[in-house]
């Protein structure tokens, strides 16, 4: 079976705004060539793109989702990445056209009475602002705390001042880099107060975030993430028994169990692919996980694996499909 992405409908867009807006991080803005309304999308939603080099990847947008006659979304430089957003930065221009899907969204807002906490690192901010946008229009309240190594790697910095006021507050906080200064989450996630999260940004940042906030319910935590799965140093192949048909699949080093899977015709929805949405998700009968995902609650663990991030301590696991 083919991956998902390479069977989403995509339609031309033409791209009429290519800017620098942070160190590294690139903005795009992308309209019908005929100028007829986008189809309409919510806050924390993603389209895919088919940047130049034929890779597809997923880009959070973050403009007013009230806007139909556009979508922006705002590009990292990955040196260490496989390609896609340095083909995206260095291989587009104005006027260009970009195969782009339709908006999808797996970091949807909730209702909630008591607010917003808004955590974001690094490019991390781009699905935070459409949400914030959509906020300040419909009277939801909110902290929004950004945290970048310096003031210019900070995207949207002009643009974060004119959401102040009206109850709603943005916290920025620059690290230099050194870990010893990344910002004390403790006292932010201390109290829930009826709230609920939004984070995106590194793994790190969104680690912290769900290690410290076990005593908020599960529902009121939410992530985002589009980066790459990492492989680890100690990773080692294995192998996965499918309960269903008996079939035993091999899963080598730097090969995702979703990705093997699909490689042996066997079909598995999935979605965001980074272990934050929670589609993928499938029952675990037999072996030791290796839990990569920001989904699964401890008690879900042992009986529960998401296919696209995690992997196995034990040689073989058996799960069900």
């Amino acid at each position: 079976m083919p991956p998902a992405d390479s069977i989403v409908e995509m339609t031309p867009r033409r791209v009429t705004r290519a800017a620098r807006i942070a160190d590294d991080i690139h903005l795009f803005e992308l309209r019908d060539a005929a100028g007829a309304d986008l189809p309409a999308f919510t806050a924390g939603a993603h389209v895919s793109v088919r940047v130049p080099n034929g890779m597809m990847r997923k880009f959070s947008l973050c403009n007013d989702p009230a806007e139909r006659d556009r979508y922006v979304i705002a590009v990292k430089r990955e040196q260490g990445g496989r390609g896609g957003s340095q083909s995206l930065i260095d291989g587009t221009r104005l006027g260009d056209e970009l195969p782009v899907s339709a908006p999808g969204n797996n970091f949807g807002l909730a209702r909630s009475a008591g607010g917003y906490l808004l955590i974001a690192g690094g490019i991390g901010i781009t699905p935070i602002i459409a949400m914030m946008h959509h906020l300040k229009a419909n009277g939801g309240r909110f902290h929004l705390y950004y945290c970048t190594r310096a003031p210019a790697a900070t995207a949207f910095r002009d643009e974060l001042a004119e959401f102040r006021g009206q109850g709603n507050q943005v916290t920025l906080h620059h690290d230099g880099g050194d870990s010893t200064r990344a910002l004390d989450l403790w006292p932010v996630v201390e109290a829930p107060k009826g709230r609920h999260i939004y984070c995106c940004g590194p793994r790190g940042l969104m680690q912290a975030v769900r290690d410290m906030t076990g005593h908020w319910s599960p529902s009121a935590v939410h992530f985002e993430s589009f980066a790459d799965a990492e492989p680890r140093p100690d990773d080692r192949p294995f192998t996965v028994r499918l309960a269903r048909s008996g079939a035993v699949v091999e899963v080598p080093v730097g090969v995702t169990i979703l990705e093997a899977l699909r490689a042996h015709g066997v079909e598995v929805p999935s979605s965001c692919e980074s272990g934050t949405c929670g589609t993928c998700r499938t029952t675990l009968l037999a072996g030791e996980a290796d839990h990569r995902d920001l989904v699964l609650s401890a008690d879900e663990q042992a009986g529960q694996i998401m296919l696209c991030v995690s992997r196995a301590r034990s040689d073989e696991i058996e799960i069900d499909r």
